[in-house]
C-alpha cells in the first residue's frame, strides 16, 4: 500500500442523523490524515428517516470547520466507493464491546474485498459512548429534546421532519 493512499481515510455510515459522537470521532481523526472523506451511505434497505441529500448537508454543516474533511453521498458498495476516492484507511467507530463482533465481520469482509485498505477503529469520548443515531431518531420522533446529542442544525432538521410527517 502506498504511503499517499494511507493519508486518505474514509469514514462511512448512514449518519441518520449525524450525532455529536460522529463529530467527535471526526474531530479526533481529521488531524491524522491528509484527507478524511465522510461517506454518507444511501442505505435504502435501512429506511433512513432523512433523505440522503439532507444527511449530506447536515454532515457538511457539522464538519465545516475542518479544511481536510469532505462529505460525499454514495449508493454503491463501500469497497467501490473507497476505491473511487482513493482511500487507504477505513475509519470506524466502536461505542461499546457489543459493536465489536459486527465491526470485526465488516473489517474482515472489507479486507477480502479491498485488501489494500486497512480498517482503523476509534472509540468516542466517554460522554458520547451511549449516543446512537437510532436512539436520537426515536427520542426526537417522540418529541424529546436531542440538542445534547446532535449539532443544532440536526436537532432543527429532525423536528421539522417529524412535524412534516405528522401533517
Amino acid at each position: 500500500m502506498s504511503v499517499a493512499r494511507n493519508r486518505i481515510a474514509v469514514y462511512p455510515g448512514t449518519f441518520d442523523p449525524i450525532t455529536s459522537g460522529h463529530v467527535d470521532l471526526v474531530d479526533r481523526a481529521a488531524p491524522l490524515f491528509e484527507r478524511l472523506i465522510v461517506g454518507v451511505a444511501e442505505s435504502a434497505g435501512k429506511g433512513p428517516a432523512l433523505s440522503l441529500s439532507l444527511r449530506v448537508d447536515l454532515a457538511r454543516e457539522a464538519l465545516a470547520r475542518h479544511d481536510n474533511v469532505e462529505v460525499r453521498g454514495f449508493d454503491s458498495l463501500l469497497a467501490h466507493f473507497v476505491k473511487e476516492v482513493g482511500g487507504g484507511v477505513l475509519l470506524r467507530g466502536l461505542r461499546a464491546v457489543s459493536d465489536f463482533e459486527y465491526e470485526f465481520q465488516l473489517a474482515s469482509m472489507n479486507r477480502h474485498l479491498i485488501p489494500e485498505v486497512e480498517t482503523l477503529f476509534l472509540t468516542p469520548a466517554e460522554q458520547y459512548g451511549f449516543i446512537s443515531s437510532s436512539l436520537v431518531r426515536e427520542i426526537s420522533r417522540l418529541g424529546g429534546d436531542v440538542s445534547d446529542f446532535v449539532p443544532p442544525a440536526v436537532a432543527r432538521a429532525l423536528q421539522a421532519e417529524w412535524k412534516r410527517a405528522r401533517e
